[in-house]
């Protein structure tokens, strides 16, 4: 196992249709995975929630992970857990979060996005995945390997 497993997260939320989609790319080494979900009838947070447990939940326990994102919910998501004013919805996300940070080392970091780069990729499968769960219904999928290749991933 690498030392540092690096995380990119990209959400995407349409307040009209209330779906959202959410995308990340995790690099362990050489090493690549990632996946793309999202529901339907969903708040922002609730999004933001669902994939940054389940990005998380991808790299090994016991492991330092740096999260790189543009987005300010997923930068913001441990430290509302500690505010004074603590969340009074999706409480079941909020627990599995915690446990998530708990048992990882993590470090979160707010990137800009630029072409061609993971967080660029993960944008734009968290747009598929928004569009596909505005027509069809809360989903998961991994991002195919051929794809991941594509992601822009430093070496």
């Amino acid at each position: 196992m690498s030392d540092i497993i690096r995380l990119w997260i990209e959400i995407t939320h349409n307040p009209a249709f209330r779906s959202g989609g959410w995308a990340y790319v995790l690099a362990e080494g050489r090493a690549l995975l990632g996946a793309a979900g999202g529901e339907r009838t969903a708040s922002a947070e609730r999004v933001t929630l669902a994939g940054l447990v389940g990005a998380l939940t991808a790299a090994p326990a016991g492991a330092y992970v740096e999260v790189r994102s543009t987005s300010p919910l997923v930068i913001a998501a441990p430290l509302r857990m500690d505010a004074t004013d603590p969340p009074t919805e999706d409480l079941e996300l909020w627990a599995q979060l915690a446990a998530a940070l708990k048992a990882r080392s993590v470090a979160f970091a707010r990137i800009a996005s630029a072409p061609r780069t993971p967080p660029a990729f993960a944008a734009a499968w968290a747009d598929l995945a928004r569009d596909k769960v505005k027509n069809g219904g809360a989903f998961r999928a991994a991002i195919p390997k051929i794809n991941l290749g594509k992601a822009g991933v430093p070496g």
